[in-house]
């Protein structure tokens, strides 16, 4: 189950209260006091875990409470602090202050710990105020308090591509055929549900050698007339592109459906300009899938023809099942997201 949004309530620990002690032992004729500091309460630590795919985890457990620290204890005895709480997030996932709305952490680096609730400073015990004219002080302090916080969970999916196109346009194919990715591939719509992650290797052979070239793959549910308005699957997926550096816009050659393929690249265009023009301004590929599916060669040169006369832009073929294009696509694609990078 994919699941990108989450409310959750963190409390760090108290701080354990300093104490007051005088030391009383037998045969020693001068005491003195020996109360010792409390524990420091545990913090609550946001992780960025790279092996955490969604926020899953978080839609059965809400409350993520550090333990406290122990108070102190004659003999200057300090009591033992509170464990801190890590709590493991997805790469891109971002927290908000649930009642201000303020964004408090992006998580957006592998490993990036981030303490979201600090943990109450032990309080002092009386050895803390002895002195010339204090030799039996009888004030300690108590622990600092835990902090509690309401957070607001959203992950959004940090890749370099996002693969965008109306409903069974090839997208899923086209994943599984560039990376390792395994999503769900029929020929009826919206057999993608949720968003799907591959990495695209363009040098194989220099894996084994720690090299080589990649880029991270989003692929989303499809698009459809009416989407910022709820229809099919709605734009709540969108914000997983948000991050990419260029879009890949997927236009099947012959929908099965019977429409016009320059009408369903407009359609899918409206519907990202209506949900954020910053997504709609992305850099962005056009490409024709599906192209084994066509007749014969000259088939496939007039479409693309077509669409790039309509949307004035080139517009690459490729066919999924064959690989027909894939490479000097992905090679397009490293060169975009490379200006995207000097650019940014």
């Amino acid at each position: 189950m994919f699941i990108d949004s989450a409310t959750i309530f963190v409390q760090s620990g108290r701080g354990g209260d300093g104490c007051v002690s005088f030391r009383r032992e037998k045969y020693v004729p001068k005491g003195g006091p020996d109360g010792g500091d409390g524990g420091n309460g545990g913090d609550v630590i946001l992780l960025a875990d790279p092996a955490v795919a969604t926020l899953l985890d978080f839609a059965g457990r809400h409350h993520w409470r550090a333990s406290n620290g122990q108070p102190g204890s004659g003999r200057q005895r300090h009591g033992r602090s509170g464990e801190d709480l890590p709590v493991p997030l997805a790469l891109g996932t971002m927290a908000y202050d649930d009642d201000s709305g303020q964004l408090l952490v992006d998580l957006n680096r592998a490993g990036q710990r981030v303490v979201i609730a600090a943990g109450g400073r032990g309080g002092f015990g009386n050895e803390h105020f002895k002195g010339p004219t204090r030799q039996s002080p009888r004030q300690a302090t108590a622990g600092g308090p835990a902090i509690e916080k309401k957070l607001r969970l959203e992950l959004k999916l940090i890749a370099d591509i996002g693969l965008v196109g109306k409903p069974n346009a090839g997208k899923s194919t086209l994943l599984s055929r560039i990376s390792d990715a395994t999503p769900k591939i029929a020929e009826y719509p919206f057999t993608t549900l949720a968003p799907q992650l591959g990495i695209a290797d363009l040098d194989p052979r220099r894996r084994s050698l720690g090299g080589g070239r990649r880029l991270v793959v989003a692929d989303i549910p499809g698009l459809i007339d009416n989407a910022h308005a709820g229809a099919g699957l709605g734009i709540r997926f969108l914000r997983h592109i948000e991050r990419t550096r260029v879009l890949v816009h997927l236009v099947e050659p012959d929908p099965i459906d019977g429409t016009d393929p320059v009408d369903n690249y407009r359609s899918v265009r409206r519907e990202l300009a209506a949900y954020s023009d910053k997504l709609a301004a992305k850099p962005q590929l056009v490409v024709l899938s599906k192209v084994d599916l066509c007749t014969n060669e000259q088939e496939i040169l007039s479409i693309v023809q077509l669409l790039q006369e309509a949307l004035a832009q080139q517009v690459f073929s490729v066919s999924a099942a064959t690989g027909q294009g894939v490479g000097p696509l992905l090679e397009t694609c490293w060169q975009r997201c490379e200006r995207a990078v000097m650019s940014e």
